[in-house]
């Protein structure tokens, strides 16, 4: 257990939302169409945390130029898709909830495109609780694994960032909430423990214990 944050900050894909497979299915469907043979499951592993714009010149190495307007459609269809259901991670609902009604300041930062993002907040019903303190990669000028999204994120907190704990499932977002100078606590549910440990997060492998190990619940 650790001191009470003054804030927590999450991320999205893999943290509150359980998308991070669908979002690679339909990934791959994509780049295997233009040419690029490639699974989910290969496509989690590369891309898991990158927002699109850092996934477009790893993906024109194997295929070419891709057109322009190429990041705005992929984000546009995931958005589409999220609207009609947004699965959520197990346990995650009822810990946003706990903590907002502990009275802890919560915001939403995340390697999403914004709409998109607004889309998976809105399928978890999770919007109204945080309010204007969501941070999409075009609201910052450098996303993850730069600390700009984090940083924006316990501004709009009111709070410190070495006073705010990071909730992270990914090493390249586990990398942005160090470098913002934040505690992270490491969600080891696609990402080994040990990688995220090695990243300088404190790891954790069940949503439900998270307001314990914060520090806000007995």
């Amino acid at each position: 257990m650790m001191a009470r944050p003054a804030a927590v900050l999450f991320d999205c894909d893999g943290v509150l939302a359980d998308s991070e497979a669908l979002v690679s299915r339909m990934v791959a469907e994509d780049l295997t169409a233009r040419g690029w043979p490639v699974t989910a499951e290969q496509c989690q592993g590369i891309f898991l945390g990158r927002a699109i714009p850092d996934m477009v010149p790893v993906i024109e190495r194997q295929v070419g130029p891709l057109p322009a307007e190429w990041p705005a459609e992929l984000s546009a269809l995931i958005a589409a898709r999220m609207r009609q259901d947004t699965p959520a991670m197990p346990g995650a609902l009822a810990v946003v909830r706990a903590l907002a009604e502990a009275g802890v300041p919560i915001a939403c930062a995340s390697n999403s495109g914004r709409d998109e993002l607004a889309a998976k907040l809105e399928g978890l019903k999770l919007a109204a609780l945080f309010g204007d303190r969501v941070f999409s990669y075009q609201d910052v000028p450098r996303p993850k694994p730069a600390p700009d999204m984090y940083l924006a994120a316990a501004a709009a907190c009111g709070a410190a960032p070495r006073d705010c704990v990071v909730v992270e499932d990914s090493a390249l977002g586990t990398r942005a909430g160090i470098a913002a100078g934040c505690r992270v606590m490491g969600f080891a549910h696609e990402t080994p423990a040990a990688l995220l440990e090695a990243e300088g997060a404190t790891p954790f492998t069940r949503m439900e214990d998270l307001p314990r190990l914060l520090g806000i619940v007995a």
